[in-house]
């Protein structure tokens, strides 16, 4: 797995052993980074990479110029791959890391700058979307006109009521959504 764009294009990512992660694959994160560019892309951006694994999606947003990045995972060792992985890229003064339950976050620290980009990338099958956006409304989250990347498996639920999909496609058994929330 390496970084598809930007900064750190071509630079390889530390990949867990077992099944406990499911890294989005670098066809996916293109097809991903490709629709963003097409919207404006992502350079200045606030970004949240929840459920985060490896970090791809929050580093490869550090690549292509986002800002800063809020990495969230409850699972320790995912969270210390990530780590790992921003400090190899050298970007380890942009992100921030934090062992959280998605579904329970809580309101956003006044430190936090809300986020314009957020990745959410849950395991598969076990209905964490709709409290996950949940959440990031609750807590403020969120800056405005925030747009949520969903990846999902291809026969997930409609998503709904949260704000306008606008870009909705199927890759293999992955499903990736795009969310613009209505506040």
């Amino acid at each position: 797995m390496r970084i598809i764009g930007g900064a750190a294009r071509g630079r390889q990512l530390k990949t867990p052993v077992g099944q406990d992660i499911r890294p989005t694959s670098d066809k996916v994160r293109l097809a991903i980074f490709n629709a963003l560019f097409s919207r404006g892309g992502i350079v200045d951006a606030v970004v949240m990479d929840v459920f985060c694994g490896t970090g791809a999606l929050g580093l490869e947003a550090l690549s292509q110029g986002a800002q800063t990045a809020y990495f969230f995972d409850m699972s320790r060792e995912s969270l210390s791959l990530a780590k790992e992985n921003a400090a190899a890229l050298g970007f380890s003064g942009q992100s921030h890391f934090a062992q959280k339950d998605a579904t329970k976050l809580g309101v956003k620290p006044a430190a936090n700058l809300p986020a314009t980009h957020i990745f959410l990338d849950p395991p598969y099958c076990k209905n964490l979307i709709h409290p996950t956006v949940e959440a990031l409304k609750s807590g403020n989250w969120l800056a405005e006109d925030a747009i949520i990347i969903i990846e999902t498996e291809k026969e997930a639920a409609p998503i709904e009521g949260f704000g306008t999909i606008t870009f909705d496609k199927t890759y293999g058994e992955t499903r990736v959504i795009f969310l613009h929330i209505s506040h």
